[in-house]
């Protein structure tokens, strides 16, 4: 199958969760991706838990689809070889501290004049300007720096932080977006560049309607819990068996949601009949809506206020995901034969296009320690002698 980003090389020097993301997805598109891992022991995730026999799980979740080599990065020769193929590559991926590529001889500014039509793209903690530049790019960190957490959580627990590293994740698709619209300048004028994004350039990025908040009306957001900052009533009410989500958005899912509860009263009480008012006296409507909502089960609520036009669904914990019956026919987790797991399910790319079958995303388990060394370098035009020769004097490491 014709994949879109097939022809594209891509030379990942990434490492821990950003930048084997944001490559992940090149290579779940279709580009050819090249993990470089350090000697001796690889990416640093490789040594984070938990561990399926032995193996990052961690490590499991950002690094399939690639050919994985390994090279030794402290060795003038290893640099050497890295310099070599990313000038023989379309795309360098990086999220080293800022400036390490540059001290490497490996930085943007020397590279693309050696191949002007050269893409690279840094992903940093704080960006490669200002006071905290040379701050290390951990994503809890960047949530709290950011202004994320300050938004998460409640009252009473204070700042939380997100439940996935989301500053790593959406800055790694931030960094695959630039790498695209890349790709599509460079098809046009031949010219390459460098594209940058950061944790915190990319939780800002995603502060929506709560950034504008301040920067319009010199509002600062204070944690909601489940509550929407802005509709009311919206967000998690508990039923006869646990919390539900409820999204009525509009003023007639409002009404149409009092009429369901067997409120229509509060229709027409003062202190609800606009979204402001809502707003205003939350918990009050919150009590009055549970009162009701607490004569059925959330399953029992769901589909009545599906069938009625209002957003609703329970809150699963991650078994009950993987095993839904939704989740299953839109073919969200695919398999793959790992060489020493067996059988591995992932989360498959979440994009559905045209000329990409559903579930065909995973191709590959994510790479072994250097288990595609030799070849990626008979690929690259080295020969087998020079491979050998490299391979015995521990520059590079192939996996038995």
């Amino acid at each position: 199958m014709d994949l879109p980003l097939s022809g594209l090389k891509v030379l990942d020097l990434t490492r821990a969760l950003s930048g084997p993301f944001s490559t992940m997805i090149l290579a779940d598109l279709g580009a050819e991706v090249v993990k470089v891992e350090p000697m001796s022991e690889g990416d640093m995730v490789r040594q984070w838990g938990p561990f399926d026999e032995d193996i990052s799980v961690y490590y499991l979740s950002a690094n399939r689809n690639k050919k994985g080599i390994g090279i030794d990065f402290r060795n003038k020769e290893g640099l050497a070889l890295i310099r070599e193929m990313a000038l023989k590559s379309d795309i360098v991926v990086e999220n080293f501290k800022v400036g390490t590529m540059e001290n490497m001889g490996l930085g943007y500014e020397e590279l693309s004049k050696v191949k002007p039509s050269l893409i690279m793209a840094s992903i940093s903690g704080f960006g490669s300007k200002g006071p905290a530049k040379n701050w290390a790019g951990f994503d809890q960190i960047a949530q709290g720096y950011s202004g994320f957490m300050s938004l998460t959580g409640t009252n009473e627990s204070g700042p939380m932080r997100v439940g996935t590293a989301i500053g790593d994740l959406t800055a790694g698709m931030w960094a695959t977006i630039g790498i695209l619209a890349a790709v599509v300048e460079c098809k046009n004028s031949g010219r390459g560049q460098h594209v940058e994004t950061s944790l915190l350039a990319s939780l800002m990025g995603l502060l929506s309607v709560q950034g504008q908040r301040y920067l319009s009306v010199q509002e600062v957001p204070q944690p909601c819990g489940n509550v929407h900052p802005v509709i009311a009533p919206y967000g998690t009410f508990e039923t006869a068996d646990g919390p539900l989500n409820l999204a009525p958005a509009t003023q007639a899912m409002w009404n149409k949601l009092c009429s369901i509860l067997e409120l229509d009263a509060l229709t027409v009480d003062p202190r609800f009949l606009t979204n402001a008012d809502r707003m205003q006296n939350r918990h009050e409507l919150k009590e009055l809506l549970e009162g009701s909502l607490k004569r059925r089960t959330r399953m029992e609520w769901t589909p009545l206020m599906i069938e009625n036009g209002i957003p609703a669904g329970p809150i699963n914990n991650l078994s009950d995901v993987f095993n839904d019956p939704q989740v299953v026919a839109c073919k969200l987790v695919e398999t793959v034969q790992h060489p020493i797991l067996g059988e591995l399910k992932q989360v498959g790319l979440p994009i559905s296009m045209t000329h990409i079958e559903d579930g065909t995303s995973v191709r590959s388990a994510p790479p072994v320690f250097g288990q595609h060394t030799s070849d990626v370098f008979a690929g690259y035009g080295f020969s087998a002698e020079e491979i050998a020769r490299l391979l015995q004097q521990k520059i590079i490491h192939q996996a038995k």
